[in-house]
């Protein structure tokens, strides 16, 4: 397998950034795994994380702390705005503001350190919950903006955020991720898994993923309360 260099992926514990990992892997990158304890009500997904960069065999898992509890404004980061247990219309009061805009600024910063010149992360506009900054215009605009305004691509090195899931279904994403060895039951996508990241079976991301095993015609290992 032909070596591509280091990269930075995104790894939240969830179903789509466990698939993205493998296939970075699979492709013969490097990878450097990125989590963010940003105040989340689901934090069992952190432990979820850091057991999957290991089991795939990452090169290194960071963890970086923000508290995005303090501008509050999503369900996932406010415990007075419940989560919803229906499907929304609209964009969902589960979408965090700003979120992946931050999340791709740390990333960016990070692979600058490694001297990495690709950044992945698991957003997908097909089978997902209407949030803005999943879409693939959004992606555009901050790998643009990363080759403005990194030292990095100033140099020379063009800066790549890779988006493999973007057009994939969910059980698409399954069938890629269970090809390449992903166990998904190490997993947690629940917005508000409990401590032992038991899902609650009734939110939108545990609707998804439910959805996604049964059309991926694959037994669904989630572990529920």
């Amino acid at each position: 397998m032909t070596k591509k260099g280091k990269a930075v992926v995104l790894v939240s514990g969830g179903l789509d950034s466990a698939t993205v990992l493998a296939m970075a892997i699979a492709e013969g990158y490097e990878c450097y795994a990125l989590a963010f304890d940003y105040g989340q009500r689901h934090r069992a997904e952190l432990d979820a994380s850091r057991e999957i960069s290991v089991a795939l065999g990452c090169e290194a898992h960071k963890v970086v702390a923000l508290d995005l509890r303090t501008i509050g404004g999503s369900a996932l980061t406010d415990d007075s705005i419940d989560v919803p247990e229906e499907k929304a219309q609209g964009i969902p009061v589960t979408y965090v503001p700003a979120r992946n805009t931050v999340f791709l600024s740390l990333a960016l910063g990070w692979a600058e350190v490694l001297g990495a010149n690709s950044i992945h992360i698991g957003v997908n506009a097909v089978d997902y919950s209407g949030y803005p900054d999943c879409r693939p215009e959004f992606i555009a605009a901050f790998e643009a903006v990363a080759n403005l305004a990194t030292q990095l691509a100033v140099e020379g090195q063009k800066m790549h955020i890779h988006t493999p899931l973007m057009s994939l279904s969910k059980a698409d994403i399954i069938r890629r991720g269970i090809v390449l060895g992903v166990d998904y039951g190490q997993t947690v996508s629940c917005y508000q898994a409990n401590d032992n990241g038991l899902a609650c079976g009734v939110c939108d991301s545990c609707r998804l993923r439910a959805e996604g095993f049964l059309a991926a015609g694959v037994s669904d290992p989630t572990k529920y309360a």
